[in-house]
């Protein structure tokens, strides 16, 4: 049986600097899919030059963050001493946990040639149990993405978090949950099994496509209903074209965000903005 869609809609602009980027998740539809409370597009840009702005030094509490560069190169700095710079095809984690500072760069790629800029951020929203923990952080070079191609020469799917199969992403779970990117080739199609009680969304980047056989366009954010069923991705277009999908358990404790806080009460929020002004989550030593 194939799922049925919930809804669709298109994201708001939200741009930084020279980057252009549609705030696809929180919608007026739902503020979370799974355990995901917060999705920016950082659509494709060509930059002249190599850019100097970021994002700036900013906390977090409560959340991971996950970046996922198609396009471009990553800098990362963190109060906890973490420093790394990630490559086109990429991912960069951070478990912010009980608090910590941290400033990342999306810039043209060092080691390419592209002056192209492409790419996603998410926040996952940690069980309360782990809110209280130490931060922590990981970066995934692209190579080191668990990938493989799709039947009958359909494609491949690269497993940026949770299981597909016999790949297993390398960053760390604390509930069920999954972000996969579909790379699908001209007049080829690739269907996927969700599990009953599983929350899905799907978002197409760039161009579109049919999902059980109705057409989405680009820049639209699909989310998909609870009973099990399959997601059946046809591509009608003379080039590849690239989904993402994501989703898990859903997450069952009070979600209450405020800033860059995602915490289970207002108490919290206030703990977390006081411990932050306190100076409680160090500081970044350039």
């Amino acid at each position: 049986m194939k799922k049925k869609t919930s809804f669709s809609t298109k994201g708001q602009r939200a741009d930084i600097g020279d980057l252009t980027i549609y705030r696809v998740l929180p919608n007026r539809y739902t503020d979370a899919i799974g355990p995901f409370v917060f999705l920016d597009h950082i659509v494709p840009k060509f930059h002249p030059e190599v850019m100097n702005s970021g994002t700036g030094a900013h906390p977090h509490r409560g959340i991971a963050t996950l970046s996922y560069i198609l396009e471009g190169e990553n800098e990362h700095f963190d109060s906890i001493g973490n420093y790394a710079k990630v490559h086109s095809g990429g991912i960069q984690w951070m478990k912010a946990g009980n608090g910590i500072i941290h400033d990342e760069t999306l810039n043209v790629d060092s080691q390419a040639r592209t002056q192209q800029t492409h790419a996603f951020q998410f926040w996952i929203n940690l069980p309360s149990k782990n809110k209280a923990e130490r931060p922590n952080y990981m970066s995934v070079q692209s190579s080191e993405v668990p990938k493989m191609d799709l039947p009958n020469h359909a494609g491949r799917i690269k497993v940026i978090l949770g299981n597909y199969e016999n790949l297993h992403a390398a960053i760390p779970n604390y509930s069920e949950q999954f972000l996969f990117h579909i790379e699908l080739e001209t007049e080829k199609e690739f269907t996927i099994f969700i599990d009953e009680d599983i929350e899905v969304a799907a978002f197409m980047p760039t161009k579109s496509a049919l999902l059980n056989d109705i057409e989405y366009q680009a820049g639209e954010f699909i989310e998909f209903d609870r009973i099990a069923g399959e997601i059946m991705i046809k591509n009608k277009l003379q080039e590849t074209i690239n989904i993402i999908l994501f989703g898990g358990e859903r997450y069952t404790e009070p979600i209450v965000a405020e800033g860059p806080f995602v915490m289970n009460s207002h108490a919290e929020i206030v703990e977390a903005y006081r411990d932050f002004y306190n100076g409680r989550y160090g500081k970044i030593n350039y």
